[in-house]
């Protein structure tokens, strides 16, 4: 979190991306294959085909470190009905308790790491495009120039379901009142901005010639759209997203038995994984010590409720999900236990080949297609070793869809947002005004930017 008297210089540094960009991808062994030069300017930071790579790799490692890898997170599941807040500090109750302030630290925290990310894309877009190289390799201009769309749709999606329709910025900036003009587009122009920007990254990038999710390729921009038009209601094209990234059993697979993909440590970048964000002992993932108790060396600030572990050890509901959370030894205090390596080289999980298949399965329920809408939903209850699911009908088929989205994704950063878009927050959550299903724009963001309005009811 940002101390109060630190948000204007972090408002700030978020614009200055380009001049530091490459500096803080130094450390990145396993991410990073290409050695970045310290200390550049903004005119020379992308200028050939080792640039351009480094360029594209240290927007990862700013996505990785200042949007998800923490607070990010927190937005998907502190509002949802699971997770407890085990600390004092009123800014993170104000999640769990939807009575969310405009001065929130966590608010401004999140914010600006977005908009940083995007202006690292920005700069990825306006000039790789432009580099003279003939070392390139044949498609390499491309695929990063894509990349650079892909990290951008990805962070104004996020942007939209957590503040509704914000500023959209599509050049770098290097100061902050270069953005102060700057009005905010309605959720449906953020909206538009994200499939015009999916569709491009879809036209620029391949398809994956080996498995690598710490990578953007075609596959990859598939799944966003197959989410993106889930959001939308599109089930159609919903659908057949998902069909198209559930066709590549070479890249993507589910994993059994369920841990698999998480445990042991060794255990990253796996087939479960369609995008994923890397970690090493330089660049840590602050998730772990959030979710760790202090004998593991965590803080254990948020933690599953009695309710989601009764769940999950239930071998009849949760199955081999049981996994995501422990007991410490002779004690009643359990903890979540997705992100446990010692140093926190956890990956944030973005899309999972799993939310794929259920993305396809509510998708196909929404059309009456019950049948193809069970066997997905039953693909991923074999795998958590549950048997097939009794629902029939297509209201009970959409509510153990819904169900299982809970316990798959558990610790994952979706049941909050899968209850606002669905229509569902009011029934499960009790969130009764209508204004507290969008976040406040941060109050210093407001200050800084007199075209940019506040979110009703804050």
């Amino acid at each position: 979190m940002i101390h109060p008297t630190n948000k204007n210089m972090q408002t700030i540094y978020k614009y200055l991306i380009p001049a530091f960009l490459l500096v803080t991808t130094a450390g990145c062994k396993k991410f990073l294959n290409v050695q970045p030069v310290n200390e550049v300017s903004d005119a020379s930071t992308i200028v050939d085909a080792t640039s351009s790579e480094t360029a594209v790799r240290g927007v990862y490692r700013t996505m990785a470190q200042n949007y998800y890898g923490g607070l990010y997170e927190t937005f998907g599941y502190l509002g949802g009905d699971d997770i407890v807040w085990t600390g004092s500090q009123s800014v993170i109750q104000q999640f769990i308790s939807h009575a969310i302030t405009s001065d929130n630290d966590n608010l401004e925290t999140v914010w600006a790491g977005i908009y940083q990310t995007i202006n690292g894309a920005n700069e990825v877009i306006a000039k790789v495009p432009t580099v003279v190289d003939p070392t390139f390799a044949a498609g390499q201009q491309n695929q990063l120039t894509g990349e650079g769309y892909f990290i951008r749709a990805l962070a104004y999606f996020d942007l939209a379901r957590v503040w509704g329709g914000v500023p959209i910025t599509l050049v770098p900036t290097t100061t902050a009142t270069q953005k102060n003009g700057i009005a905010r587009s309605t959720l449906a122009q953020t909206y538009a901005q994200v499939l015009s920007d999916l569709n491009t990254a879809d036209s620029l990038m391949s398809l994956p010639s080996s498995q690598n999710p710490v990578r953007a390729n075609k596959e990859t921009a598939w799944a966003l759209k197959a989410r993106y038009y889930l959001y939308q209601q599109s089930w159609a094209n919903a659908e057949a997203y998902a069909n198209q990234v559930i066709a590549d059993n070479t890249n993507y697979q589910l994993l059994t038995p369920f841990s698999s993909w998480f445990q042991p440590a060794s255990a990253v970048a796996t087939k479960e994984s369609v995008f994923e964000l890397s970690y090493n002992a330089t660049y840590t993932n602050s998730s772990r010590g959030y979710w760790q108790p202090p004998a593991n060396g965590g803080t254990r600030q948020w933690a599953p409720n009695s309710a989601l572990v009764a769940l999950l050890t239930d071998s009849s509901i949760g199955g081999g999900r049981s996994a995501l959370v422990a007991e410490l030894a002779a004690t009643s205090t359990w903890y979540g236990n997705l992100f446990y390596r010692s140093p926190a080289t956890d990956p944030s999980y973005i899309i999972r080949i799993a939310e794929v298949y259920l993305i396809r399965a509510e998708a196909r329920a929404q059309q009456g297609e019950l049948s193809g809408a069970l066997a997905d939903l039953n693909t991923i209850r074999t795998r958590a070793g549950l048997p097939n699911s009794a629902a029939v009908s297509q209201s009970d088929i959409l509510l153990a869809i819904e169900q299982e989205n809970r316990l798959e994704f558990a610790l994952e950063p979706h049941r909050w947002f899968d209850l606002v878009r669905t229509g569902r927050a009011v029934a499960v959550l009790g969130v009764t005004n209508p204004d507290n299903l969008l976040f406040p724009i941060p109050i210093t963001e407001i200050q800084l930017n007199p075209l940019l309005n506040q979110n009703p009811g804050y």
